[in-house]
């Protein structure tokens, strides 16, 4: 048995699309064209969708969307693909992208951590030098202590 989709309007879904734009340029300095494609591959129907078909629903040039793509794909938030027997590459956003981006994040982050101790060596104890380090060191530990105790994310859709 199928869902029926509710009908969505063009121009409330492409507003949404720039209000994800403007997250990202906000939030994480990230250029707004970098948003949009963000904002467009998370409600795309298709998921996947090629390089014009992005270009033309967000309004961007080709020579910026493949910029933009490839800083997408390389921080892991857009997967390419191609389908068998076809030269066209496809974009798409997994389900699972938000987890595996901050779990990838925290974990280089984690690191620092390790790094901070390792200043904390080389500095010795008793500075205020020490003390950034060691307070570095401590809230790396106090994070990673959460993480290891916290339960994965629930997703309703997948239940």
């Amino acid at each position: 048995m199928s869902q029926s989709q509710p009908s969505i309007d063009r121009t409330e879904l492409l507003a949404w699309v720039e209000r994800v734009a403007t997250f990202f340029a906000a939030h994480f300095g990230l250029p707004p064209i970098t948003g949009r494609i963000i904002g467009w591959l998370m409600v795309a129907d298709p998921a996947e969708q090629s390089a014009g078909e992005i270009a033309e629903a967000i309004g961007a040039s080709r020579a910026s969307l493949t910029s933009n793509m490839r800083l997408l794909t390389a921080s892991g938030m857009v997967h390419r693909l191609t389908r068998p027997g076809g030269r066209t590459t496809y974009y798409r956003i997994d389900d699972d992208m938000w987890e595996t981006l901050l779990r990838r994040r925290l974990v280089a982050m984690m690191s620092f951590g390790r790094i901070a101790e390792e200043g904390m060596a080389l500095i010795g104890p008793g500075t205020p030098r020490a003390n950034r380090l060691g307070a570095a060191h401590h809230f790396f530990d106090w994070v990673a202590g959460l993480l290891a105790n916290a339960p994965g994310p629930r997703n309703d859709a997948q239940r």
